[in-house]
């Protein structure tokens, strides 16, 4: 319920925001225009940070802070169908500079059309309102548009700084497509072979769109199914990433490296939690740090967990964001996954799902005995990655919560070994 700061009008208004995934949320401010920014570069509100982008729905009339924060709690108790209407009785027209942040199409549908004919699509029709699961930030813009055959794409516009990426990403997805690797979509190319086109000096990606079913992150990790078929992924990955030359293998990540780094910026800039990071170190230096380079290497997604898939009711029907996709330690999507189940309550670490993901990865036996011995030091040793982006964000909550956890982590080590191995 904080409000922004900056000139501060004399009145209130309460606000609906409808988020990525569907949901409401209510709030109130004295500067829409300037609140409405703030959530949509995740610095409002925990709640909407994670569900960005958000739109505007309706806005009360103006009113004192102390009833602007009666009408707040009473919509907020009330149930989603009857939110929108609560706040009616008090509404007011969406002022005019709300309305250009909002609702302003950053392109016309003659200029989409005019892009999409470079793809050989010819489009029907703009669905704005359509989810698109994935990250929202690592695109300009995307939206969901239907052709005249009734096929349903996503289109997205590319940020420069990571043009060379992209074109890598889209490579290698079309390469595990032609390898008959499934739940992958590569994306399209044009006639001239090219996965990114530039017009007008912005710079588009195509693929085909692919609908699923919502994940409920409160139950999702009782669904003892999902164990298997997250392995039988990894395991295909494995198989069938092996022989192509998906980027340069002599590259690899080491996450060693990237751990040192960041605890030297944290040593410098944070110095509030540098004791905590050093006894974390100090269990990661006891044997992991001298052995992580020379653990096996293999083709990585690099971002693997339930949130970067696309759910059919019994299965995976599309894995997403391979921003970070390449050749790393081969244990590395497995430690991932994990220790994103985990964050989500502790207790999912020693469930049914996660003891199927193990077991039937350990059956597959593409793991080494020693990428094995090492797997929790492993996870630990991800979640420096996590701590590094709370950092950057400044979000002091998440960032006791991932010392907390990697402290449960190191703590319950031979609780979870057994567990696991």
């Amino acid at each position: 319920m904080n409000t922004t700061s900056g000139k501060k009008s004399k009145t209130w208004v309460v606000y609906i925001l409808r988020c990525s995934d569907e949901s409401l949320y209510t709030g109130i401010t004295n500067n829409i225009e300037k609140r409405l920014v703030a959530h949509n570069e995740g610095e409002a509100s925990k709640y909407t940070r994670s569900r960005r982008p958000v739109d505007l729905l309706a806005t009360s009339a103006k009113m004192g802070k102390s009833e602007s924060m009666r009408l707040e709690l009473k919509i907020k108790k009330l149930p989603r169908e009857k939110k929108l209407a609560a706040l009616k009785k008090h509404a007011a027209r969406k002022p005019k500079a709300v309305m250009s942040v909002i609702e302003k199409n950053p392109f016309r549908k003659e200029t989409l059309k005019i892009i999409l004919r470079l793809w050989q699509v010819n489009l029907k029709k703009i669905h704005k309102n359509i989810l698109i699961q994935g990250s929202p930030e690592r695109s300009v813009f995307r939206v969901v548009l239907e052709d005249e055959n009734n096929n349903y794409f996503v289109l997205e516009q590319i940020p420069p700084k990571s043009l060379e990426n992209k074109k890598r990403i889209a490579a290698i997805l079309d390469l595990l497509s032609k390898n008959n690797l499934a739940c992958v979509q590569p994306y399209l190319a044009t006639e001239n072979g090219e996965f990114v086109i530039e017009h007008k000096n912005n710079f588009w990606q195509i693929a085909p769109f692919v609908q699923g079913v919502e994940l409920d992150r409160e139950k999702y990790f009782y669904d003892k199914w999902r164990g298997p078929a997250l392995a039988n992924f990894l395991i295909d990955l494995h198989h069938k990433s092996k022989g192509l030359l998906l980027s340069q293998p002599y590259n690899v990540f080491s996450l060693k490296n990237y751990i040192y780094k960041l605890i030297r910026e944290i040593n410098l800039y944070n110095k509030d939690i540098k004791d905590e990071i050093k006894n974390i170190a100090g269990f990661l230096e006891k044997k992991f740090m001298s052995i992580h380079d020379k653990l096996p290497v293999a083709f990585c997604h690099g971002d693997y967990h339930p949130l970067n898939i696309i759910w059919s009711a019994d299965n995976i029907k599309c894995v997403i964001d391979w921003e970070f996709c390449g050749y790393k330690s081969e244990l590395y999507d497995v430690a991932n996954l994990i220790g994103c189940i985990g964050v989500e309550d502790p207790q999912n670490l020693t469930g049914d799902l996660l003891k199927c993901f193990i077991a039937d990865m350990k059956k597959s036996k593409f793991l080494s005995k020693i990428s094995w011995m090492y797997l929790l030091e492993f996870i630990v040793a991800l979640r420096f990655a996590w701590l590094s982006e709370w950092l950057r964000r400044k979000d002091t909550e998440m960032i006791s919560l991932e010392l907390d956890y990697m402290r449960l982590l190191i703590d319950n080590k031979n609780i979870l070994q057994k567990a696991w191995l």
